[in-house]
């Protein structure tokens, strides 16, 4: 059974940092490619930074040079690094798991910035 869980949300000031998480189990998690997307309450869900099997990493507009993505595959783990975060940022976030035709999704983690 594959499962991708999320973790590491919660509430955070403005300006400060939060890392999270997306352990995967059930697939050979180093032939996936890693997604990271957040959805903010009434908005679509936006893409917000990835990394290929070959550690190729690409942001959002609205992350870059704020948030870093990383991958451990010895732990099938990835990360999200954010920094300076602040009230836009507020979204529940989501990690998507891809290797060609395969797809899966995590539940998600509500991450919140106070103003």
């Amino acid at each position: 059974q594959v499962q991708l869980v999320e973790s590491g949300g919660g509430l955070v000031q403005a300006g400060g940092s939060l890392r999270l998480s997306c352990a995967a189990s059930g697939i050979h998690f180093s032939l996936y490619s890693i997604y990271w997307y957040r959805q903010a309450l009434g908005k679509q869900r936006e893409l917000v930074a990835s990394i290929t099997d070959s550690y190729s990493v690409n942001y959002s507009d609205s992350v870059k040079g704020r948030f870093a993505i990383s991958r451990e595959n010895a732990k099938n783990t990835a990360y999200l690094q954010m920094n300076s975060l602040n009230a836009e940022d507020t979204a529940v976030y989501y990690c998507n798991a891809t290797e060609l035709v395969r797809n899966y999704w995590g539940q998600g983690t509500q991450v919140t910035v106070s103003s």
